[in-house]
């Protein structure tokens, strides 16, 4: 690998920002990002990323190469939850199984923004339509670990109402403004684009630092949470995103991706979600330890994803498509 890439996303200032709220949390410094800012980060984000996102799709339009590249996203949030089900449940009962196999087969915003800000840094383009890949991985995976836990946490399974979870799932904060900001980019394109560049470009990485900062700080409080689960957790936690990615680089290559677009296609699929997925599971899952899949996700997938991943990624793509 690179070396000059592991530097360009160590010195990455968001991704100190983010090492800085570990560390603050550490030494146990009362730093702290307060509510709801967070949450307010998180909506600026997904609206940003996804009206950019609709802005470029409204300019590439959708091509027979951009709904190719839709399906296999579809096809990867189907397959990782399923798969993922299968290892977990030889060492979790099955309501922790289909939460984990559920968080692991959707996605990570932030993930992917951090990816898109590291192929901005780089000056390798990418096309919108990966945002509406994005937002199409959200939901399958939500639905599969659902039903996974309804139809084998019982004997004779408890009746799933599609139509319910169908609703919850795509009215999810997330998922909601991310889709209608991507439908508001698409319509109002280049023009649209021009009027909000200082609210959606200006301002976004300092935005993205304050946020990596509070993720920072709640990711190293949580990593304390998961050693009552012994070693398990963690070696899937590292596991999976870097098997997820080699399936996802084989796929993407296969489907004539370019570089910018593989790798966000593979962050896609290595990322684990912190937010939508943990919203949906303790109302549908009830059962299920938010402090196993939310930890996983949030304190080691997610560090390593924009740490090691990215540049580890990117360094294979760069050997492969050249």
């Amino acid at each position: 690998m690179d070396l000059t890439l592991i530097a360009s996303n160590l010195l990455n200032p968001p991704v100190l920002f983010f090492f800085l709220g570990m560390i603050a949390c550490f030494v146990g410094s009362d730093l702290e990002i307060p509510q709801p800012i967070p949450k307010f980060l998180s909506l600026y984000l997904l609206l940003s990323i996804g009206f950019k996102g609709g802005v470029e799709l409204h300019k590439s339009g959708l091509t027979a190469e951009v709904a190719i590249a839709l399906g296999a996203a579809i096809l990867m949030a189907i397959v990782v939850p399923l798969w993922t089900f299968l290892i977990l449940r030889k060492r979790l009962d099955i309501n922790n199984a289909a939460a984990v196999a559920a968080t692991y087969g959707s996605v990570s915003a932030v993930t992917f923004i951090a990816a898109g800000s590291f192929l901005s840094q780089l000056g390798i383009p990418s096309g919108g339509h990966m945002v509406a890949a994005m937002a199409l991985m959200e939901s399958p995976a939500i639905i599969i670990g659902v039903a996974l836990a309804r139809k084998l946490g019982s004997p004779g399974g408890t009746p799933v109402s599609w139509s319910h979870l169908l609703r919850d799932a795509f009215a999810n904060g997330s998922v909601f403004i991310l889709c209608g900001a991507l439908v508001i980019g698409a319509v109002t394109g280049e023009k649209g684009g021009k009027a909000l560049a200082p609210f959606t470009s200006d301002i976004f990485r300092g935005m993205l630092c304050l946020f990596l900062l509070d993720m920072g700080i709640l990711s190293a409080r949580r990593i304390r949470g998961i050693r009552q689960f012994g070693w398990f957790p963690v070696v899937f936690a590292l596991a999976v995103p870097l098997v997820n990615a080699i399936a996802a680089l084989a796929l993407a290559r296969f489907i004539g991706l370019g570089p910018g677009d593989a790798l966000l296609f593979t962050v896609l699929c290595a990322s684990a979600s912190y937010i939508a997925v943990p919203a949906a599971m303790r109302l549908a899952i009830p059962e299920a330890n938010p402090g196993l899949y939310v930890t996983m996700a949030l304190a080691i997938s997610f560090p390593f994803n924009i740490i090691v991943g990215l540049p580890l990624y990117m360094a294979i793509i760069n050997r492969i498509w050249s």
